[in-house]
């Protein structure tokens, strides 16, 4: 435990280094860049993590009084925090069924749990990260969710154990893979797996390049404007390498086939779900609202969030992400004052509560409820989706007609 306090101070002091550089107007702040030029030289005490933010505070005339008290709260709760996970997944059996919590099958189960911890704390240094750069500037960066994805992709090819348990009709717990909960059929192993992989990678890296699909002027015409819009990109040439390597390292682990091949596509279904569902919310928003609902960066963060836990555990945290919003929207509220309340944070936040609650909400509720309802959840999801839309459809004239000074 002693141990892993240590790396929770690393994560946070690596979390706080992403917070400051990766963010969309970088910051010199933190004891491990280049200080501003009106400032003292930064000492060894200041690289001490934690106690380090003590020394820093003689900066507070550059970056605004009390600045130091947040980075110093985010490495003093991760040293707590990650000790304490470790110790929730691996220790008290609660991600197991309750039928497998006895002493001897949560110590046979341990080596499992301790790759789905290790896992999940690079997924919960990206989620900090994200959240907090989301309450400084309403946006995350690629920087953070494409490596984060790319990461979760090649932890899942090396091992279907990173995934979190299930348990369809009391069996014995297996990892929540991308066909559950219905039984592994021979069709994933051939076109239709093959197809489904490429294409959701596809799909990922033509958003990751052209964020939106202009169709005023016909198909042919959205086509010009998609490369006309790739070529300003400064970087659509590493994004052009990036989707045929990954291209062909799909290509070669289909062809290994076995665990290799469903644990890539569980990676690779949960990002197009977790992704696509945001992505869906917030195309009827914005339509109905005029302006962009949430940011592209929820939908690449849902994405690789989809990619850690599978679509199953995406889908519960977009559910549970308002619920997880009460807390958040109260506190950042009453902190600075501020109405404006990005989405990615709830995002994280649903994540966790569906982490900490997911034998209950996957065995005890998802799954089953999955199983009886089959593809009409699908169609469940669109009518609620269309529904929403109508909502803020009336909201926004409403507002305009009745609300407008």
């Amino acid at each position: 435990m002693a141990l892993l306090a240590v790396l929770g101070i690393v994560i946070g002091a690596f979390a706080n280094h992403l917070i400051y550089r990766y963010a969309w107007f970088p910051r010199k702040i933190g004891p491990w860049g280049p200080a501003e030029l009106n400032t003292p030289p930064r000492t060894p005490f200041d690289r001490i993590p934690i106690f380090g933010w003590l020394g820093l505070r003689r900066e507070s005339s550059v970056h605004g009084r009390g600045y130091w008290i947040r980075p110093l709260l985010i490495e003093l709760a991760l040293a707590v925090c990650i000790p304490a996970y470790y110790w929730f997944q691996t220790q008290t059996g609660l991600l197991l069924p309750v039928a497998y919590r006895g002493a001897a099958q949560i110590a046979a189960h341990e080596p499992w749990m301790t790759q789905i911890f290790w896992a999940h704390a690079i997924l919960i240094t990206l989620m900090v990260a994200a959240t907090f750069i989301d309450f400084d500037e309403q946006t995350i960066p690629d920087l953070l969710t494409i490596p984060g994805t790319l990461i979760a992709l090649l932890l899942a090819s090396f091992s279907l154990f990173v995934f979190l348990p299930a348990s369809v009709g009391g069996t014995a717990p297996i990892p929540t893979l991308f066909f559950l909960p219905a039984a592994l059929a021979p069709k994933w192993f051939g076109p239709t797996g093959w197809w489904t992989g490429f294409g959701i990678w596809t799909a990922w890296c033509f958003a990751l390049a052209n964020r939106r699909v202009i169709l005023r002027r016909g198909p042919l015409k959205a086509i010009d404007y998609f490369f006309a819009s790739l070529r300003r990109d400064p970087y659509w040439i590493h994004k052009l390498a990036m989707w045929i390597i990954g291209a062909v390292l799909i290509r070669i682990a289909f062809g290994i086939s076995g665990s290799t091949w469903i644990g890539l596509l569980t990676a690779l279904i949960g990002l197009g779900v977790g992704g696509g569902v945001v992505w869906a919310i917030r195309i009827v928003g914005s339509l109905a609202m005029r302006r962009e609902a949430l940011g592209f960066g929820d939908v690449t963060l849902m994405a690789m969030i989809g990619a850690f836990i599978g679509w199953q555990g995406a889908v519960i945290s977009f559910f549970l992400a308002p619920i997880a919003a009460i807390l958040i929207v109260l506190v950042y509220f009453i902190v600075t004052r501020n109405s404006e309340i990005p989405f990615g944070p709830y995002l994280c936040a649903g994540t966790l509560l569906t982490i900490f609650w997911w034998d209950r909400l996957l065995n005890g509720w998802f799954l089953g409820n999955l199983a009886i309802l089959g593809p009409f959840m699908l169609w469940l999801f669109i009518a609620l989706t269309g529904m929403m839309g109508v909502m803020l459809f009336v909201w926004r004239i409403f507002k305009e007609r009745y609300l407008s000074e």
